[in-house]
Formats: structure tokens, C-alpha cells, sequence
């Protein structure tokens, strides 16, 4: 279980911190790294090891909460 948490005021970096930029990998984010080194991890894992893997993707803004991995992402949730 984990949790990544940016926070800060418009335009200081965070979307490009928690994403960068996917064509450079030298300058990919947090997200793609650890995506990276989870399933790094469980390619490597032994025998019939069973894995599940869950994600949220949330923004706060204004004190609404938005899922971005969700099908309407202007939708606010409650």
C-alpha cells in the first residue's frame, strides 16, 4: 500500500513532477517510475505468486475532488 500526495500552488510543477514526459525517459515521473518498478517486481516474482494491483488517481482543487481515471473526470465525487 502507498501513497503519493502533491501539493502546492497553481503552476509550480506538480502535474509534471507526478507524470513528466513519456517520449524522454530521463525525465519520466513518479507515476511512470513506480509503475515501472512495481511491475518490474512482480515480472520477476516465482512460481504461481498472485498479485493485484489497485490505482486511484484524485485531484483536489477548490475543494472538490475529481477521479481522473474515471469515465467523466468533470464529475465531482461526494
Amino acid at each position: 500500500s502507498g501513497t503519493i500526495f502533491a501539493y502546492g500552488q497553481t503552476g509550480t510543477g506538480k502535474t509534471f513532477t507526478m507524470e513528466g514526459v513519456r517520449a524522454v525517459p530521463e525525465l519520466r515521473g513518479i507515476i511512470p517510475n513506480s509503475f515501472a518498478h512495481i511491475f518490474g517486481h512482480i515480472a520477476k516474482a516465482e512460481g504461481d505468486t498472485r498479485f493485484l494491483v489497485r490505482v486511484s488517481y484524485l485531484e483536489i482543487y477548490n475543494e472538490e475532488v475529481r477521479d481522473l481515471l474515471g469515465k467523466d473526470q468533470t464529475q465531482r465525487l461526494e
